[in-house]
């Protein structure tokens, strides 16, 4: 079972039965990785914290409305996150929109070429992924699976942290240029 089946799994778990272990694993998963992508749109810290709490409350109401088939449950959770800064910055027009935010509809459903879109990108990026050499791949699974810092992953591995960044980086210069070499956009 992928990790991927594993979170949609977690998720009809909450939606079924209010499935609080399952919830509380999502949560740890997730929280942390929707805080840091609202902290890269631009919302302040404390108000980071607030959407990712706001996101987390949407995902135990709403769990029921998640489809695996129409997308991943990370694309679920981004979209809710991103579109309930959308609404903030709706309510409070003191903060400008940037033009890439005004564009969207607020709606916490993908639309169709959007599922599509990220699942194609999401199928270049395993197999991508899969071209790694044995220990750039272990730390990649490290630092974005496991969410483990840079220095948790020397300690862990016996490395020098220079050693893990270089290896990082060299992983990520191999996915960009094979996903590049895909078509795919690597800077998304």
């Amino acid at each position: 079972m992928t990790l991927q089946e594993e979170l949609a799994d977690l998720v009809a778990a909450v939606a079924e039965r209010r499935d609080s272990a399952a919830f509380t694993r999502l949560f740890d998963h997730f929280a942390p990785r929707v805080n840091s992508y609202l902290l890269r749109l631009g919302a302040g810290p404390a108000l980071a914290e607030e959407l990712t709490q706001e996101v987390m409350v949407t995902l135990w109401r709403k769990a029921g409305q998640f489809d695996r088939a129409k997308s991943s449950v990370a694309t679920w959770l981004y979209r809710i996150a991103r579109n309930r800064r959308i609404d903030l910055l709706r309510r409070d027009r003191s903060e400008p929109l940037d033009s890439e935010d005004a564009n969207e509809v607020a709606s916490e459903e993908p639309g169709a070429d959007d599922a599509l879109d990220s699942m194609q990108r999401e199928d270049s990026v395993r197999a991508a992924m899969a071209e790694l050499p044995p220990e750039q791949l272990a730390l990649i699974r490290l630092a974005f699976f496991e969410n483990l810092s840079h220095s948790d992953i020397a300690d862990r591995l016996g490395l020098p942290l220079g050693t893990v960044k270089s290896r990082i980086r060299l992983a990520f210069t191999r996915l960009r240029r094979q996903l590049e070499a895909g078509g795919v956009d690597a800077a998304v």
